[in-house]
């Protein structure tokens, strides 16, 4: 089934692809169109649709991935950080390349905490040590220091 593809101006449905090449993330294609109506162009993004992966939690309930829940925990670790903006979309990204190279339909939730926290730890140690205490549940100050003694025992 081909579906044309409507010019977000007018509407019209008769647009032209004016140019095409692989996106910066390399798993889409950009494409500049232009409308044959109104003469406005606009860029188009094609990915290739994937098949829904299942998150098994620690309950073992599982639930549709979502990526907005990565960002969210990379964004709160690195609160205040000096990470620019670019460099925490890349990390998502990088993330998300990683789990979806893996070819499962499931995967559990442990897996993407131990993807995210050693791009974090690569990223900026503070943003990691907040992450792990939230991801590991830290019960207290002594599992809080084993774990910057393990960070600074590998400088």
């Amino acid at each position: 089934m081909v579906h044309e593809m409507k010019c977000p101006y007018c509407g019209n449905p008769d647009t032209r692809v004016i140019d095409s090449r692989p996106a910066e993330d390399g798993s889409s294609i950009r494409r500049r169109r232009s409308c044959d109506s109104c003469g406005k162009r606009f860029t188009t993004y094609e990915k290739v649709e994937t098949i829904p992966l299942i998150v098994i939690k620690k309950d073992n309930n599982r639930e549709q991935y979502d990526r907005e829940k990565i960002e969210k925990g990379i964004l709160q670790a690195c609160y205040k950080r000096p990470v620019p903006a670019e460099v925490i979309e890349k990390t998502v990204e990088q993330i998300e390349n990683e789990i979806f190279n893996r070819e499962e339909k499931e995967i559990p939730s442990k897996v993407i905490g131990e993807i995210v926290m050693r791009r974090l730890k690569d990223l900026d140690e503070v943003a990691y040590v907040r992450f792990a205490s939230v991801y590991r549940e830290f019960k207290d100050v002594n599992t809080f220091m084993e774990e910057l003694k393990s960070i600074l025992d590998k400088k």
